[in-house]
């Protein structure tokens, strides 16, 4: 008899100890404090519950618990429009995240990996460039792809020719604080820059505090997986990171990625820096953009 009261107690005290901290994780999934980390959202992420203009929907993540944001596409916006957003986020207490050094813009088959000078100095210009857009915002990181395979020269010369790029580009940088971030991808074979590894080393050969790796995780993951090693092995060069599920390219739990782990070790390493939120949402609607919230909570509630 002593020992079946003895069951039934201890029985009652875990199910009391499990309700207790389901409903405490229930709780911070439905706060709108700020996130562990911070999650950069993008322009048309929230434009069903807060309209078109991305300011406002700076409003609404920033009432949502984020607290930065990235913006591809900032160096093509007129001046006015990356005035009135830097000021926002100023007024907000929201972080720049990355923005995407508009050289490229050329034809695809020309790249740093060429050595060609010309396309080199237009790369330079863009730099100079870059400094001005990114007072406007307070930025830091500007996201640089070195483009596709040069097949008429051998590897290590490529690799050699993007160096000799990117060396000038710090020179233009380092004296405002800005990072060049490098990004390796996934999407298409004929990208030279693809690996962790690769990557690192070319950081290291720059060798600049304004040269370091963007690692976007849903590409690391399609092009080689073991997400928390590789970022573990390139810390010391690890600039920024970018986040999205595989396969799909969509938001933390809708693919194959264990993204609580992730940011939960990102976390206890002591990583300050944003997180860019580049992926699309499963979702439709305002529907849509309240799971992709709830996603994020889910996924950040590790502590």
């Amino acid at each position: 008899m002593q020992r079946r009261n003895f069951m039934r107690q201890t029985a009652l005290a875990g199910a009391g100890i499990f309700a207790a901290s389901a409903a405490k994780a229930t709780k911070r999934i439905q706060t709108n404090e700020p996130f562990h980390l911070n999650y950069g959202v993008h322009d048309g992420m929230f434009a069903n519950s807060a309209g078109k203009d991305f300011v406002d929907q700076l409003k609404f993540a920033h009432d949502m618990g984020f607290r930065a944001m990235e913006d591809n596409g900032f160096m093509d916006r007129p001046v006015d429009e990356q005035t009135r957003i830097g000021n926002a986020m100023a007024k907000l207490g929201m972080k720049m995240g990355v923005f995407v050094l508009n050289f490229d813009h050329w034809p695809v088959h020309t790249s740093l990996c060429s050595g060609d000078k010309e396309w080199r100095e237009k790369f330079l210009k863009a730099c100079r460039e870059a400094v001005d857009a990114a007072k406007r915002c307070n930025a830091t990181w500007i996201t640089v792809v070195p483009g596709n395979y040069e097949r008429s020269l051998p590897f290590d010369y490529q690799t050699a020719n993007i160096i000799e790029a990117l060396r000038p580009a710090c020179e233009i940088l380092e004296p405002h604080n800005l990072v060049m971030v490098l990004e390796a991808l996934s999407d298409t074979p004929d990208l030279f820059l693809r690996h962790s590894d690769q990557t690192f080393a070319m950081c290291k050969a720059v060798n600049s505090p304004s040269c370091k790796f963007l690692f976007d995780m849903y590409h690391m993951q399609r092009n080689e997986g073991n997400i928390i090693n590789n970022i573990d092995k390139a810390w010391d060069e690890l600039g920024y990171l970018q986040i999205g599920d595989n396969p799909g390219r969509k938001e933390p739990g809708t693919g194959e990625m264990n993204y609580k782990n992730i940011f939960k070790h990102l976390y206890q390493k002591g990583y300050k820096g944003v997180l860019g939120m580049e992926h699309g949402m499963i979702g439709q609607g305002k529907e849509g953009e309240q799971a992709l919230i709830k996603a994020y909570r889910e996924a950040d509630d590790f502590v």
